[in-house]
């Protein structure tokens, strides 16, 4: 339990509510924040570690939000605070008490491309899909975004984004971020079983030990898979690089998943496979491990390979047809406000993209303000990269070569 003095410094009775809910994941690590990247996942186990085409939309699309208080969010899964004693999502209960809108959240998200080919048609043919925010990562994001799939932002309804911190404000899918925010970043490494294999693992090359054949697994996300193999090649994936580093790279991953060393290449689901014993070693995303290892008596360890990890950012949007507009936009504002903030990035351990969270964590729990899976140094960004844009061209030629070599 936190403190007294601790709990009592918030100015908001629901977010005093909201801590308790907090709490006992935090345990985990707690009492590591002063450790570097490298120290930090010693000390708990994980690790540092996301076409062309147009829309037929209507040219207006009537926002509801003044009568209809409602707001449906798809994300990924284990990526927002969640009580399990009563099935609920703290925060969320919250925003709906301080606003009077009732937001349904929805774990959909297993990839980006799988996301992606479940709602295009509907996105082009500028339908409703349901949704009034969805969460993708930058790539992809910027895919809709140049397809037209989503509306404008109203910078108004959100006077929190001046909160976004200055290293997200300009990207180049999105400039000036007139239709997405940042919800959490994070960092793609290596992560195993650790009674299962007792010696770890130090890079990439070390999946392939015969030991763990058809025990691994790896993320069907190209930037992160392939990248994580076009370092272990030596390749600055944030500088020039054409195909033949990316067909070497994709070579090894064509190798290892026709021995049968890769069990299966997944989304999300990984997960399902590390907790069944399936998988003992995978290619995935930093945050899901620490959750995993609170919910499963801290079975298994992450890190950035020797060679380097990726860095990526998932952020949130409204689709075309959304009804809902200006509450998605209230939605949004909540959640760059720095102590709510700080109260997700507790829970899910990414990379929290509001500036004051680091400040609001002093009131929360002390002990994660210096934590780097949440507010990493400059170091620690030394150890991950970015994976370069790519033309649509690129994103074509490449992600249909990626696509063939999964099997999908």
């Amino acid at each position: 339990m936190a403190p007294r003095q601790h709990r009592e410094r918030l100015n908001d009775p629901a977010l005093r509510a909201l801590v308790q809910a907090q709490l006992s994941r935090r345990k985990l690590i707690a009492g590591a924040g002063g450790l570097g990247l490298a120290g930090l996942l010693a000390a708990c186990g994980t690790g540092g570690g996301t076409g062309g085409g147009g829309t037929t939309a209507p040219t207006a699309v009537e926002d509801l939000s003044d009568t209809s208080k409602v707001v449906n969010w798809a994300n990924w899964t284990l990526y927002l605070d969640y009580d399990d004693a009563t099935k609920t999502y703290p925060s969320l209960e919250a925003f709906t008490e301080k606003t009077g809108i009732q937001a349904n959240y929805s774990e959909d998200i297993d990839g980006n491309d799988t996301y992606y080919g479940k709602v295009q048609g509907q996105l082009a043919a500028g339908q409703d899909i349901g949704q009034d925010i969805i969460t993708l990562t930058d790539w992809m994001a910027g895919r809709v975004i140049r397809q037209g799939f989503t509306q404008p932002l109203d910078h108004a309804n959100i006077p929190n984004i001046k909160n976004l911190l200055p290293s997200l404000q300009e990207v180049d899918f999105d400039p000036g971020r007139q239709n997405s925010l940042t919800w959490q970043s994070g960092f793609a490494g290596i992560a195993w079983n650790k009674e299962q294999v007792p010696g770890g693992l130090r890079s990439v090359s070390d999946l392939w030990k015969p030991e763990l054949k058809g025990r691994v697994e790896v993320l069907d996300e190209m930037r992160d898979t392939i990248g994580l193999l076009m370092m272990e090649n030596g390749v600055d994936i944030a500088g020039q690089w054409g195909s033949e580093e990316f067909d070497a790279a994709l070579e090894v991953l064509e190798r290892q998943i026709a021995s049968g060393q890769i069990r299966q290449v997944k989304g999300n689901s990984y997960k399902e496979d590390l907790v069944s014993g399936d998988a003992l070693a995978v290619i995935c995303w930093s945050g899901d491990i620490t959750q995993l290892n609170f919910e499963n008596d801290d079975k298994w360890e992450f890190a950035i390979p020797e060679a380097g990890g990726t860095l990526w950012s998932d952020n949130m949007m409204v689709p075309i047809a959304s009804p809902h507009k200006r509450n998605a936009e209230t939605l949004m504002d909540y959640y760059y406000d720095p102590e709510i903030a700080a109260l997700v990035a507790a829970y899910v351990n990414y990379i929290c993209p509001v500036v004051g969270a680091q400040e609001a964590m002093e009131k929360i729990d002390p002990d994660l303000v210096d934590n780097p899976l949440i507010f990493p140094t400059e170091e620690d960004l030394a150890q991950a990269h970015v994976f370069r844009s790519l033309s649509a061209e690129e994103e074509s030629d490449y992600g249909s070569r990626f696509q063939s070599a999964i099997g999908v």
